[in-house]
């Protein structure tokens, strides 16, 4: 059909350049050349400085993330040493732009309004998991303060896309459709890179075909966790078995103390 376009969106890189750059070179060989971020540009990899110079380049639109929030905020200390070193590691300029970001975005597409968001429709704070329940399903579409501030009053969205919780999934019910665009640079359960294909008419007002496709791209993530060595970045070892295994810090050693729960991967 006729004016079908292929948008890509990204979520969640963390500083992982390697995956970022493995991702937008898979976006253009498949000839897409919009692309939209939902945030979380920082923290965790020891790149973030690099991520966000290329988001700005490369990324239509970039929105809020609660690493991009919290990490550069000029009114918060930190006695973690790796939060210290991941602020460190941003350029001057970086994290005013990156706490500048808009809340969410919105477009038209196959007569669906599309709305783009890191988290949960009320913070960039407040995460909604794979297994939400019902009412937090549909809060993922109301109006609140945060989308109100953003976008002023418009109608509810039919299509959420978000990211966050790093777990990418695709869910309709009561006609509406959430999709979660799981984590370019640090993804749970299968660390491949991911990211999500919308395909549609934009700014169509009437019904016409839409699509939601997931893409894993592979890189090399032995020269990435290298580069984190050499730089010196601390919580390394976290960082390599979440990129090697997809195990998020924190969970392998609750294993090991038999501790660990499935609420262990909640947390992060």
């Amino acid at each position: 059909m006729s004016g079908l376009e292929r948008i890509a969106v990204v979520s969640d890189v963390h500083g992982n350049l390697g995956a970022f750059e493995a991702v937008l070179a898979d976006v253009g060989a498949r000839g897409i050349s919009r692309v939209l971020n939902l945030g979380d540009h920082v923290g965790k990899g020891p790149r973030g400085r690099e991520v966000v110079d290329l988001a700005r380049e490369r990324c239509e639109v970039n929105v809020l993330g609660n690493w991009d929030d919290f990490l550069p905020d000029p009114d918060r200390t930190y006695d973690d040493e790796a939060l210290a070193w991941w602020r460190a590691q941003l350029a001057p300029g970086q994290g005013e732009w990156l706490r500048a970001q808009p809340f969410c975005h919105d477009l038209l597409l196959s007569g669906r309004r599309v709305r783009l968001m890191h988290a949960s429709a009320r913070s960039v704070h407040r995460r909604v998991r794979y297994d939400h329940d019902g009412a937090e399903f549909l809060g993922q579409f109301a109006a609140t303060d945060a989308t109100r501030a953003a976008l002023g009053e418009v109608p509810d969205p039919d299509v959420v896309v978000y990211g966050d919780s790093h777990d990418p999934f695709y869910e309709t019910q009561f006609g509406r459709t959430l999709v979660n665009a799981g984590s370019v640079g640090n993804c749970v359960y299968d660390p491949t890179p991911v990211y999500v294909v919308l395909e549609g008419v934009v700014d169509a007002g009437d019904p016409a075909p839409f699509g939601v496709s997931f893409v894993r791209v592979p890189y090399d993530v032995e020269a990435e966790l290298a580069h984190a060595r050499a730089v010196g970045m601390p919580a390394y070892d976290g960082w390599a078995a979440e990129l090697r295994h997809g195990v998020y810090r924190g969970v392998a050693q609750a294993w090991r103390d038999g501790t660990w729960s499935t609420d262990d991967y909640h947390h992060r």
